[in-house]
């Protein structure tokens, strides 16, 4: 008989993976076939340490049992039809008692429910209080599934000790592969999460690193004071658009640069990205190459805009500078320089534009008066402008949450009604305009 390996369907070789990781090696296994791919894989590997139960409902609370007394996450696993069923009563004790339980339930992909397949149990929904998070890791067909079942993977397992913890469910997807020849595991990406309380927080690497700045709200003097001595001692520059409302030192219009359809800036090449903020209308951009990127936010979550996620920092910006901060340094900001003349070498030759929303943000960006707000439309408005660089006084403004055409006067009008002294401009298209142009009908402005 041939030896067994490790499954080849690559989903469930993620999940393994990434449980030997994240330091997770309990496993109470539960018969049947939908899970023969994951428990297959696992019981030739010494790392893992696991048990029979062949009640599933059993297998749940000694679960809890044995992660009460360890602490440590424990996993279960089952195949498909009623079989997670049984699992319920568990999890319910689980999650009263945060006790970090991981249930993985195999199935054979939600496009079989509701259409009289055997055993094709629904777990689309899930009772409120038998797990904190629910996730699903399918099949990997291409570069994107991957991308997904690591995210999933990832997020499943930090949430089992995520804000006290509890348990967790993965719905895995088979093909009841009898491949099982890989003698190895694939390298995974691995994402950690921090707080300001953790220790061995990561070193940051010796060169080319950059801060990536979203959509964000106004930034105040210490945190800007901060980002700017962050550059200043690791050689790095602020990477954003009109969005970010970042108005320190060191920050470059990348779409100029990097949304040039011959040319390729050598400042794409990023080994750390230092991810702020949230959605970012800056499509040319974020047209870069980060090797790794460490996300910081208040939030924990784990948002992976570039694909090179590694580290979630659950903290304040200003926590997170102040911790990566060093007392002593020579400035040292060459990296910006050159990214900087890069970028007004770019901008002196801009050949002569035809009318149009490009040439008009040419025209105008320089002469707004300071201290003024400027509310742009998305897209092609937004595009335009973000190949200039405005007064620091100027504060801008886009509705990049939802990024729908609607709202965008009204939000300029909603913002006006705080400061009535200010002046307040928009640019939009007239398709954003007219759709909505029922603001100015709002008699509190003028």
């Amino acid at each position: 008989m041939d030896k067994k390996f490790y499954t080849a369907e690559r989903n469930v070789q993620i999940v393994i993976s990434l449980l030997k990781a994240h330091g997770i090696k309990k496993v109470i296994a539960s018969p049947g076939t939908t899970n023969m791919t994951f428990v297959g894989s696992i019981q030739q590997d010494t790392w893992f340490e696991i048990y029979s139960s062949v009640d599933e409902r059993s297998a749940a609370y000694i679960a809890c049992g044995l992660a009460e007394e360890t602490g440590e996450p424990v996993v279960l696993s089952c195949t498909g039809a009623t079989a997670s069923r049984n699992y319920m009563p568990g999890l319910t004790e689980a999650y009263y008692r945060k006790l970090p339980v991981l249930a993985i339930t195999s199935h054979r992909g939600e496009h079989n429910i509701g259409h009289l397949i055997d055993q094709q149990i629904d777990r689309r929904q899930i009772p409120n209080d038998i797990a904190l998070l629910s996730v699903t890791i399918p099949m990997v067909d291409s570069a994107e599934d991957e991308k997904i079942c690591t995210i999933e993977a990832n997020k499943a397992i930090l949430e089992l000790t995520h804000n006290g913890g509890g348990p967790v469910h993965i719905n895995l997807y088979t093909r009841y592969s009898n491949d099982f020849s890989v003698k190895s595991l694939p390298t995974t990406r691995v994402i950690r999460r921090y707080n300001i309380e953790s220790s061995g927080m990561p070193e940051l690497p010796k060169s080319d690193i950059a801060i990536f700045i979203g959509s964000h709200k106004i930034f105040d003097y210490e945190t800007v004071s901060a980002i700017e001595a962050f550059c200043e001692a690791n050689n790095a520059f602020v990477i954003c658009d009109h969005t970010s409302g970042y108005k320190g030192k060191y920050k470059i219009p990348m779409a100029l640069v990097t949304g040039q359809k011959y040319y390729r800036s050598p400042f794409k090449k990023i080994n750390l990205l230092i991810h702020l903020g949230e959605v970012s209308g800056d499509a040319y951009g974020r047209a870069i190459n980060p090797a790794q990127v460490w996300r910081v936010s208040e939030d924990g979550a784990l948002r992976d805009l570039f694909g090179t996620l590694t580290n979630v920092f659950e903290m304040g910006e200003i926590d997170f500078f102040k911790h990566y901060f060093t007392e002593h340094y020579i400035p040292n900001v060459n990296r910006y320089n050159a990214c900087l003349t890069e970028y007004n070498e770019i901008l002196s030759a801009i050949p002569e534009l035809p009318f149009g929303n490009i040439w008009m943000a040419q025209q105008i960006h320089n002469n707004l008066p300071n201290g003024c707000v400027l509310h742009l439309g998305i897209f092609n408005s937004l595009r335009s402008w973000n190949f200039f660089q405005l007064d620091d006084t100027i504060r801008t403004n886009c509705n990049v949450g939802g990024f729908g055409i609607d709202g965008g006067l009204s939000s300029l009008v909603g913002a006006s009604l705080a400061n009535p002294n200010r002046l307040y401009f928009g640019v939009f298209g007239d398709l954003a305009f007219f759709y909505d142009m029922n603001a100015l009908w709002c008699t509190h402005f003028h």
